[in-house]
């Protein structure tokens, strides 16, 4: 079995969006009861999140957005945008779910985990360079990508988004950076507008912003082929050095926000699929961020498969269906889209 670690701490409990508010307390206190329930908890590593410093949130934000957040702290409510608000710790809160994913992973780099699942919140991959949006204070996956890149030397970093919504922060921080390629699976149009079969990469960097956008209603099937038809080809001839994936849990069959179908074993399989990759060409070194996903009973089972395929407690196989699907379509325009990129 393998070692794998996850991030938890009290500030992400604390973060408080008010009453009623959809990303809530609620989704991390329903994981924390199934790690409990079934035990695993005491089969996981814990790492002890840190907090990110000004220097690291600012290799993807401006100063000017690092301090507007700081100037949140202990006031008792401050609005950032229509859906996005602060309490009196989320400033804290915020800055330890950057850190929380640098601690993740600092763990795999020396060995003392083969994997981690930082469990944060705040979400992150809404978050601009100068602005919160979305939920969203920091891009915790993006200052795991840049630091990777500019603190760690790695010159090959993969972004894997499949949550329900794009990712608009970490493409936009990384859309004319060779150093990151960012994939990204979404519903579209939907908020937050970005991810159009347009949106390739800036430059020379043409190819290494890698949008699937979908209409409602796919499931696992047409995700485990866009995974094999698509990501799989990129991937090979990538060769990513590490994965960080931005796991959203909102493309589940029953999210009040979604309209996905996704089981909790579509969630294993694309796990999978993503574990044998980081082994193939990234010495195993995968770390997941907790991003969107609101039904809590989604959450609890979800997260479980996640995790128990990083235990190797189970292995799902990820073969792509021969039948066809409803993304069918969209593959082969994917693929025609980025043929003068990449080899499918």
């Amino acid at each position: 079995m393998k070692k794998v670690g996850i991030v938890l701490d009290k500030h992400y409990v604390d973060h408080d969006n008010g009453f009623g508010h959809p990303e809530s307390h609620e989704r991390l206190l329903a994981i924390i009861d199934m790690l409990k329930y079934t035990n695993l908890l005491d089969e996981v590593a814990k790492i002890a999140p840190r907090d990110a410093t000004k220097e690291e949130l600012t290799l993807v934000h401006t100063p000017e957005h690092y301090d507007r957040m700081a100037s949140t702290k202990g006031k008792p409510k401050v609005f950032l945008d229509a859906d996005t608000s602060t309490c009196p710790v989320s400033f804290d809160a915020a800055v330890r779910a950057a850190g929380g994913v640098l601690s993740a992973i600092d763990s795999v780099l020396a060995g003392e985990t083969d994997s981690a699942f930082a469990l944060v919140r705040p979400p992150g991959h809404h978050a601009e360079a100068d602005r919160a949006m979305g939920f969203c204070l920091f891009n915790s996956a993006a200052v795991g990508g840049a630091y990777l890149t500019e603190v760690k030397g790695f010159e090959r970093v993969l972004i894997v988004d499949w949550d329900l919504h794009h990712g608009n922060a970490t493409q936009h921080m990384f859309y004319d950076n060779p150093k990151v390629l960012y994939f990204s699976t979404h519903q579209y149009p939907y908020y937050p507008g970005t991810g159009g079969p347009s949106e390739t990469g800036s430059g020379e960097c043409k190819g290494y912003t890698v949008n699937v956008p979908l209409p409602p209603g796919m499931g696992d099937k047409e995700y485990v082929k866009i995974f094999n038809e698509i990501l799989g080809p990129v991937i090979d001839q990538y060769k990513p050095e590490f994965i960080l994936v931005s796991a959203g849990f909102d493309t589940f069959f029953d999210d009040p926000l979604g309209g996905m179908k996704v089981t909790p074993e579509g969630f294993a399989k694309m796990t999978r699929f993503l574990t044998d990759a980081a082994d193939k060409y990234s010495g195993g070194r995968i770390v997941f961020i907790l991003e969107g996903g609101y039904n809590l009973d989604g959450l609890w089972i979800s997260t479980k498969e996640v995790i128990e395929e990083l235990l190797d407690k189970k292995r799902s196989s990820y073969d792509s269906p021969e039948e066809a699907t409803q993304a069918d379509l969209i593959i082969e325009r994917v693929k025609k889209d980025y043929s003068q990129h990449w080899k499918f």
